[in-house]
């Protein structure tokens, strides 16, 4: 399926498949969150679209549109077609210099690139029916608190995702007992004992234990209880494509 990404500037932001690295990441010791599979995959399942320029925005609190200050840096002519103060109450508007255009039943999931965090401004998630709307969304974020807060280029203000969601109406939440499905209960209990065991290996200093440093079930898609090849569909991974011109296809 093609995710139709139609320009509607000369020259719109790049858009680019879903980077698994994040600054706060990076500074753990031996980079451990990149050990959590979900964190990864969640950084990299949709496509970001990038800040074309950097620039300051600060808010002094007011509920006007003029109360959000937007400084790019350099010269940049007309930096309102990017960003403006739109909404008021503390939002920053930002165009995404695209109408995108999806196959019936499918939207886009508009969002802050995940695990991407920013002191002092939230990005709002938004969904939208693209099969059908024949003009652009906006991206929002809004300030948490006055301040001042720092785009800068090449910085992800944006992320999309595609999303079956008429679909979602169609699952029905069932609370369960594990009793009811032993052989479910009897992989979570070889999970739970095997955690706990090696948890207290660590903390003992025992040198295995601190040789393997995390289990790996997950990553490898293995449940404790056996060994084996993963399940079929286990992906550690993203592979999405970068976009291409039309006529280069």
């Amino acid at each position: 399926m093609d995710l139709e990404c139609f320009s509607t500037v000369e020259k719109p932001p790049r858009l680019i498949p879903g980077r698994p690295e994040r600054p706060w990441m990076d500074a753990f010791a031996g980079r451990a969150p990149y050990r959590c599979l979900p964190l990864t995959m969640a950084n990299t399942t949709g496509w970001e679209i990038l800040c074309p320029f950097g620039f300051t925005a600060e808010w002094n609190g007011g509920t006007a549109t003029t109360d959000v200050r937007i400084v790019p840096d350099g010269q940049i002519e007309d930096h309102h077609s990017f960003v403006v103060s739109h909404f008021s109450h503390g939002t920053l508007t930002f165009h995404t210099g695209y109408l995108f255009r999806t196959q019936p039943g499918w939207a886009v999931l508009a969002s802050g690139a995940p695990n991407h965090l920013k002191h002092g401004i939230q990005p709002l998630d938004g969904l939208v029916e693209t099969d059908w709307l024949p003009f652009p969304f906006t991206m929002n974020w809004i300030f948490t608190a006055p301040g001042r807060v720092r785009f800068e280029a090449g910085e992800p203000f944006c992320f999309i995702n595609v999303v079956e969601h008429i679909k979602l109406d169609r699952f029905n939440p069932v609370i369960r007992s594990l009793d009811s499905e032993p052989e479910l209960k009897d992989q979570y209990l070889a999970w739970s004992t095997s955690r706990s065991s090696f948890n207290a290996r660590l903390s003992e200093g025992d040198p295995e234990a601190l040789k393997e440093s995390w289990q790996r079930f997950y990553f490898k898609g293995q449940p404790p209880e056996r060994g084996g090849p993963s399940p079929r569909g286990h992906v550690h991974k993203r592979r999405l494509k970068r976009p291409q011109h039309e006529e280069s296809r």
